[in-house]
């Protein structure tokens, strides 16, 4: 290190502030804007409970990124030490809404529970699920080589691409469609910018330009269908009650009566698991990708860190895991030191803290900020397809069938909860009826799905039969525990006697246990000619190289 000591504030800091704190708004947006619209969850609940934890993950996240960097600066002698990004996971916010927090929520009101009551019963779930995933990621840290070593990367990536880009980027389009003026013009801005890399006159951040424009764009159409009567813009939303400056509700997480939620958790936790498994390996990724750009930083202290993080969060009421950020080359390439990620995290930990993240969800329309998100989703894909052989590509796509099964069953079950049957004929009924069962079984634990299928498709190409077989035989266990293809609410796990030994009080129905033998069976034979073309297969014709791949 040169006289100067470490510069780790630089002009580069303020793009680099810009591109990590709207990333993290943008989640915390979404993490509201989802509950309360696609679930009816209250919005001021969500702000008072459920934002201001989840935002000091991201503030301590933050601030150890930021203090790892000091140390990594002194330790290979470096000035121009770029600290690692962390945020919100954005794939993880959206499978939590989706898949984990808005199903409980609903359950809770099917249930007859009021609306405070099941607000805070999602909430604990919420917070046990984040504490689970902390442990896991506690536990990983040393874990991830051997993660990496069991399943091909293709597996690890693939499920991360399909919910990238089906869940992340293909599930906002709807709320751009109903403002097309304004989320179409973000998104243009964020193709050129943060897609095209080029750079904006007097080096304006894309991503801050893209909201900015989405904000002017809103609030001119907003004045003209004031004026004018016309429809050009949904309504901004509401506060209910107000702002919610300085809350405190989030300190009741503190009591740990949460923790009495757990066993209400567990059959999430088909969700749960691979979230946690994921940011694992993306954790060494983001390493491996600081390293290629000379910052060096520890990998089993990359994922502590974020670990560390979690865990905090989950213990302050938050309900969205942290996650170190793939794009540091990037970050670099801005000019970046470490005094971004220190801003950020006091702007998000404020946000959430002091209240002003009230205003920011208020005076920012959903249309302006949902394109970042669509980045996101796409730049995770294409990262992905980069980072997997050529290969392999088609374990990569192979992994998005789940993925597509899943929004297919989220889309039929709202359109079969206003189907008034009583006007349906009754074989197009159980048409319908029986239709969306086999999609639900098909989309039961996605995440899982996707990542046995990739693998083995993986394994399959490079024509290592027997541990394709493993995989698929790995495959037939889950499904019997209902980790993969469940067909119950909530794709809710169950122990194998609910169907060799139903009771009379069971709750799947006949038909949905049949397919679950059936889905078992499926994968045993499945691995049976797996294992049957290793025995007729040559050695030599094995291949693992892209050059052999090309070549046939």
């Amino acid at each position: 290190m040169n006289q100067q000591g470490y510069q780790w504030a630089r002009p580069g800091d303020v793009n680099a502030f810009f591109g990590l704190m709207l990333d993290n708004i943008a989640g915390l947006v979404l993490l509201v804007s989802m509950l309360s619209t696609g679930y009816g969850f209250p919005v001021d609940f969500a702000l008072a409970y459920m934002v201001p934890g989840t935002a000091i993950g991201v503030l301590v996240g933050d601030m150890i990124f930021f203090v790892m960097a000091f140390m990594l600066a002194k330790r290979i002698g470096s000035n121009s030490v770029t600290a690692m990004p962390l945020g919100l996971d954005t794939p993880s916010t959206i499978g939590m809404v989706l898949l984990v927090l808005g199903p409980a929520y609903s359950a809770a009101i099917e249930s007859g529970m009021e609306t405070q009551a099941a607000a805070m019963q999602t909430w604990h779930i919420g917070m046990c699920a984040i504490l689970i995933t902390g442990f896991i990621k506690a536990v990983g840290a040393s874990a991830a080589n051997w993660i990496h070593r069991v399943f091909p990367r293709a597996g690890l990536l693939g499920s991360l691409a399909a919910i990238a880009l089906v869940l992340i980027s293909f599930s906002q389009m709807p709320k751009i469609g109903e403002s097309p003026i304004v989320g179409l013009a973000s998104l243009v801005i964020v193709f050129i910018t943060l897609i095209g890399r080029k750079h904006l006159p007097g080096k304006i951040p894309g991503a801050l330009a893209a909201v900015g424009t989405g904000c002017l764009l809103y609030y001119l159409l907003y004045a003209v269908q004031n004026g004018t009567g016309m429809s050009l813009v949904p309504v901004a939303h509401s506060l209910g009650d107000g702002p919610v400056w300085f809350p405190l509700q989030w300190m009741e997480a503190w009591k740990f009566q949460w923790l009495s939620a757990m066993s209400l958790t567990v059959p999430y936790l088909g969700y749960i698991v691979p979230f946690a498994v994921v940011t694992i390996v993306g954790g060494v990724d983001c390493a491996e990708s600081a390293a290629s750009v000379g910052d060096e930083f520890k990998t089993s202290r990359v994922i502590g860190a974020e670990a560390i993080a979690t865990l905090v969060a989950a213990l302050c009421g938050g309900v969205i895991q942290t996650t170190p950020y793939i794009g540091h080359p990037a970050y670099k390439a801005m000019g970046g030191r470490a005094a971004y990620v220190l801003a950020t995290a006091l702007f998000i930990g404020g946000a959430g803290l002091i209240g002003y993240f009230s205003y920011l969800f208020v005076w920012i329309p959903e249309a302006a900020v949902l394109p970042i998100l669509i980045f996101i989703g796409i730049e995770i894909t294409a990262q992905s397809f980069h980072a997997t052989p050529r290969r392999h590509y088609a374990a990569i796509a192979v992994a998005c069938i789940p993925a597509l099964a899943k929004l297919i069953a989220i889309q039929l079950s709202m359109f079969m909860g206003v189907i008034d049957f009583g006007r349906v004929p009754q074989g197009a009924a159980a048409f319908l009826e029986g239709h969306l069962l086999v999609i639900n079984v098909l989309a039961g634990g996605f995440i899982f799905t996707s990542l046995i299928w990739a693998s083995a498709v993986a394994k399959i190409i490079d024509r290592r039969y027997v541990t394709a077989a493993w995989y698929l035989v790995a495959a037939s266990v889950l499904v019997l525990f209902g980790v993969m293809h469940s067909p119950l609410a909530g794709d809710r796990m169950f122990w194998p006697t609910e169907i060799f030994w139903p009771t009379e009080i069971a709750e799947m129905p006949a038909e949905s246990r049949n397919y679950v033998i059936q889905f078992c069976i499926a994968y045993l034979v499945m691995a049976a000619i797996c294992f049957g073309m290793s025995a007729v297969t040559k050695d030599d014709e094995f291949i693992d190289t892209d050059e052999a791949f090309e070549n046939l």
